[in-house]
């Protein structure tokens, strides 16, 4: 009996080629009416940048894939119950929170919110991380 579900399985060494990596991750994982999400940064879901230098615009293209993936999983923006977001840079708040902010209007999610001294590409200024439920 299977008690998940994985969404977009991929392989580190794809999505990160300049690393010597090979971990079998996947997107978004179902377990138990919960929706476990993967960080989400400034990078399409095929892997492209998206607004390099720019945190608003990488919140954007984050939040983005995060709609996406929770469709995907049979949630949606309004069943997220958890977010936390990670900056590179205390200066960036403002931007990625309002960006985030219009996203999740109405929502009310508990959030957590830290700047960190980088994340897993030099190039990314912000990550969220999200937990959802499913509707039933």
């Amino acid at each position: 009996m299977t008690t998940h579900r994985r969404i977009r399985p991929f392989n580190t060494r794809d999505t990160y080629p300049n690393q010597k990596l090979d971990n079998d991750l996947c997107h978004a994982v179902v377990a138990n009416g919960t929706v476990y999400l993967r960080g989400q940064v400034g990078t399409d879901l095929e892997g492209n940048l998206v607004g390099l230098g720019d945190p608003a615009a990488q919140a954007e293209q984050a939040m983005a894939n995060v709609e996406q993936l929770l469709r995907e999983a049979g949630s949606d923006l309004s069943h997220i119950v958890k977010t936390t977001i990670y900056l590179t840079d205390p200066r960036h708040r403002e931007l990625v929170y309002q960006t985030v902010g219009r996203w999740l209007r109405g929502v009310h999610p508990v959030s957590t919110g830290l700047v960190v001294s980088g994340l897993a590409q030099p190039e990314w200024l912000m990550e969220i991380d999200v937990i959802a439920v499913i509707p039933k």
